[in-house]
């Protein structure tokens, strides 16, 4: 069925073509060609042409599996939530521990592929690829669990994902920037202090609080501010819908 006639354009709704023979070239091998390029490269040096290239195959094995460059995409995308640790079925340390474990993995997965941030919106109906639905399963099935009703565990998932991905998004942009610069860290915000403390002396909540950070070992932060804010979601989630105790 061409990409154009498909009820709706993405891999995951087009119906797979029949084979007569064994194609060259596998789903699995493209898709792991184009994750490959996509942490050595970015996401501006993915094309389909490039892959093809890398993979020296020609366009007719590409297409047999993806009928274009967005559809590959959404691929890679799924097979990066593949990553991801899902909370086991009844984790006897509860809701909340298996809840706090994925979400963990989930921005592991966003960090160590920060090209992702840029497409997570641009990428059709990636909520189909079958690791985002046995990633979702198993998250509303935790909070079940903890004795959410099932509309509640709903909301529940969009919440912590969205943090996780919303704070995951901002890491991925800084670490990339750092990449870029060839700096760490702390060398890097060595260098910007001066212009940050000169920009907040006619603020002094924010002169407080960037003196009080001024010695810190920044990834550590990040890693409490994150561990801090997912306990405030999954509070507020318990407050509003867990049962008394739950």
């Amino acid at each position: 069925m061409p990409a154009d006639k498909q009820p709706y354009p993405s891999v995951w709704a087009r119906p797979q073509r029949p084979r007569r023979e064994q194609p060259p070239l596998s789903r699995q091998q493209i898709v792991a060609a184009a994750l490959e390029l996509l942490d050595a490269e970015g996401i501006d040096a993915l094309s389909m042409r490039k892959l093809g290239t890398r993979l020296n195959a020609g366009a007719t094995s590409m297409y047999t599996h993806v009928a274009n460059k967005d559809e590959l995409l959404e691929l890679v995308v799924d097979e990066v939530y593949g990553e991801v640790e899902v909370p086991a079925a009844d984790d006897p340390a509860g809701w909340r521990a298996a809840i706090t474990r994925c979400a963990h993995s989930l921005r592991a997965a966003v960090l160590r592929h920060p090209w992702i941030v840029s497409v997570l919106g641009e990428t059709g109906v990636a909520y189909l690829g079958p690791n985002v639905m046995r990633q979702n399963e198993a998250i509303l099935a935790a909070f079940e669990q903890g004795g959410f009703t099932l509309e509640a565990a709903d909301r529940a998932l969009n919440t912590v994902v969205a943090y996780v991905i919303g704070v995951s998004t901002s890491e991925a942009a800084w670490l990339t920037t750092l990449a870029r610069s060839g700096r760490s860290e702390q060398e890097w915000v060595e260098s910007l202090w001066p212009a940050a403390e000169q920009a907040a002396q006619d603020y002094p909540r924010l002169r407080k609080l960037y003196a009080a950070q001024r010695n810190q070992n920044l990834s550590a932060t990040r890693d409490d501010d994150f561990d801090s804010g997912l306990e405030c979601i999954l509070d507020g989630l318990a407050a509003r819908f867990a049962p008394a105790g739950g």
